[in-house]
């Protein structure tokens, strides 16, 4: 069906769907808008925060007559966010870089889901005073120096030669300490399921040592 911004709108017609869903940074709002003027129904979605995509799995539950199935991911989801939420704000937040691409380097904002993740879960953004996806570069990141610093495997594919990188800059506390962790991206940036990996497992890589 093409990809993400290039999608095969006439192919998706063909198959008469009952739904599309698509979601705002990653389908375009003309291809959204064309799918409807076709009479397709199109389920927006945009969560910038956890607590909004709990509300997401919800409402979804409710748009595909799935209700029972969106309450039981739930009844476990939202038990989980909560201890999270209690565990890691008794605690001093890390200080965390989290880059989405290399070349120029760019990363994440306040208004981004990822940062609510990372502020769920025991993280402090570095750049949590930038908005959107903010171009950087690493002298920016030292000056912040971070405490931990995740390299994701998308949209970037970020390798273990890439940690290499940040070798200039051993004052930071991230690469002195050896902080600097190869993550699977699906659980910073995934809604859905994926959040219960996420809650399990980035706490741990936050920790304070």
């Amino acid at each position: 069906m093409g990809g993400e911004k290039d999608p095969d709108l006439a192919a998706i017609a063909a198959l008469r769907p009952d739904l599309v869903i698509a979601n705002v940074e990653e389908n375009r709002a003309e291809d959204v808008a064309a799918l409807r003027t076709a009479g397709i129904r199109v389920w927006v979605t945009y969560p910038r925060t956890v607590a909004e995509s709990l509300a997401m799995i919800d409402d979804l539950g409710e748009v595909t007559g799935t209700r029972e199935a969106a309450r039981g991911l739930l009844a476990m989801l939202r038990p989980l966010y909560e201890r999270v939420r209690a565990r890691t704000s008794a605690r001093a937040p890390a200080s965390v870089f989290y880059p989405i691409w290399r070349q120029p380097w760019m990363t994440i904002g306040s208004d981004t889901y990822v940062h609510d993740l990372l502020a769920t879960c025991g993280g402090a953004n570095v750049f949590g005073d930038r908005t959107r996806y903010p171009t950087v570069t690493l002298d920016e990141v030292a000056a912040r120096a971070p405490a931990v610093i995740l390299l994701p495997d998308e949209p970037f594919r970020f390798r273990r030669a890439h940690v290499a990188d940040f070798d200039p800059y051993p004052q930071v506390p991230a690469v002195r300490e050896r902080r600097i962790h190869l993550v699977d991206g699906k659980r910073f940036s995934w809604h859905g399921p994926r959040l219960a990996e996420a809650l399990g497992t980035v706490p741990d890589l936050l920790r304070p040592h």
